[in-house]
């Protein structure tokens, strides 16, 4: 398969009402079809440092996650909080049709908000494969660290989910389209739109990219969607092999 489609949700989260956002996002892609649906980060309980209250501890998120990707015979994709023997993570599910699921944990917390006091950093960097394409999956914050997203020519594409707020905007914007540039990959990042539970704002500011720095990404409503083409990609890459003349390093996590 050649082609793949990417249906992300600018989801204005109810604070700590998982239930509510799974209904919400029910209604919100009832008539879409993609081949990946896209979710915020920790879309079931908003960016919450309150773990403790709101983490899931019997797979919550995922078992709602399951579901869904069965009923719309379809892959998503989005971030949870979780609790494991005793840990918190900031956890990227990447969950197909079938019930089987792949999963990131967040490495680089958000200090400023006291995330690292609270979660616990992933040890991996994760691609997932899926459909013929390599995705690398990546949280929020992991935005502003380059060399770890790093295109070692291992991924074609890179998901971000995030709670990135309209007073750092900007940044996100224009990481987002770096990214996606200096790692010749297709790019979708997902934020949040509304007001948190500690009234930060979120602007509608979800974009794709492909690598020439062109957005590709279509709007309707809430849906945020676009079509990655492999062979395009394939295509602009023997065109402008910038990738072979990459540094070489070691990332030591």
């Amino acid at each position: 398969m050649s082609k793949l489609k990417i249906a992300g949700l600018n989801l204005d989260i109810v604070w700590k009402n998982k239930e509510q956002n799974f209904r919400k996002i029910e209604n919100e892609f009832s008539s879409t079809e993609a081949d990946i649906f896209l979710l915020p980060e920790m879309f079931s309980t908003g960016f919450c440092m309150e773990a403790d209250e709101v983490a899931d501890r019997n797979l919550e998120t995922l078992t709602w996650m399951k579901s869904f990707a069965k009923s719309k015979n379809s892959a998503v994709a989005g971030s949870a909080s979780v609790e494991e023997n005793g840990k918190f993570y900031n956890r990227f599910y990447f969950v197909l049709s079938n019930g089987n699921f792949e999963y990131y944990d967040k490495r680089h917390l958000f200090s400023y908000s006291g995330e690292d006091k609270i979660y616990t950093a992933g040890t991996e960097r994760k691609i997932i494969e899926y459909k013929g394409f390599r995705i690398l999956l990546q949280v929020c914050f992991d935005l502003r660290f380059p060399v770890f997203s790093r295109n070692q020519d291992d991924y074609n594409a890179i998901l971000y989910v995030a709670n990135w707020p309209q007073s750092r905007v900007e940044a996100w914007k224009s990481l987002l389209k770096a990214r996606s540039i200096e790692n010749q990959a297709y790019l979708f990042g997902l934020n949040r739109i509304g007001t948190d539970g500690y009234n930060l704002n979120y602007e509608e500011s979800s974009l794709v990219y492909f690598p020439d720095g062109r957005e590709v990404s279509e709007r309707n409503n809430n849906v945020v969607s676009s079509e990655w083409d492999l062979t395009e990609l394939q295509e602009f890459r023997t065109k402008f092999p910038f990738l072979a003349e990459r540094d070489g390093f070691e990332i030591k996590l």
